[in-house]
């Protein structure tokens, strides 16, 4: 992506964040892009958001680079939450949903909205110290967090809801 997208992704978005009406945003937004990851790094929280098909994939590619880091898993899973990302540790995995969405036109413009909330759930059981800490970590980034207690059946009522929507959305073009 590096390569692609070079110092800085154009936007075109709906920011919103601080009302319902939003504020659009139309800049190029500096990033930096990390394309490798030593297994002696010192993040504290890695954020997994990647398409479902992809999932597994990035899951293998960051488990032995992992360390002792977080996972935010930040995904729309159609298959067993913790088989699709079977690589990584369950005890270092918190799940979450963004309340944003987006994708890129044929000149590399990202287009989409981003709202003020992101909905947060567990797998199995009440939410672990890691999963807390990533909770309060966009907490205090002025995000609303949602809880979702049984968060697989929501993965899959949501990832069914978005195939019969993009299918609708195909068909009329």
């Amino acid at each position: 992506r590096a390569a692609i997208y070079g110092d800085a992704i154009n936007l075109d978005l709906v920011d919103a964040r601080h009302g319902m009406r939003g504020q659009r945003v139309q800049q190029a937004w500096p990033v930096r892009y990390r394309e490798s990851l030593a297994s002696d790094h010192d993040f504290d929280l890695v954020v997994l958001s990647v398409a479902h098909n992809r999932l597994t994939e990035a899951a293998e590619f960051l488990a032995p680079r992992l360390g002792r880091a977080t996972v935010l898993v930040l995904s729309n899973i159609w298959d067993e939450p913790l088989d699709a990302v079977g690589a990584l540790p369950a005890e270092q995995l918190a799940w979450g949903f963004p309340q944003a969405g987006g994708e890129f036109d044929e000149n590399g413009v990202l287009h989409g909205g981003l709202l003020r909330g992101i909905i947060f759930g567990t797998i199995d059981g009440p939410p672990t110290g890691r999963e807390q800490t990533v909770r309060q970590t966009f907490r205090q980034a002025g995000f609303r967090i949602r809880g979702e207690p049984h968060f697989r059946g929501w993965l899959w009522i949501h990832f069914a809801a978005d195939a019969g929507m993009h299918s609708q959305g195909l068909r009329v073009g």
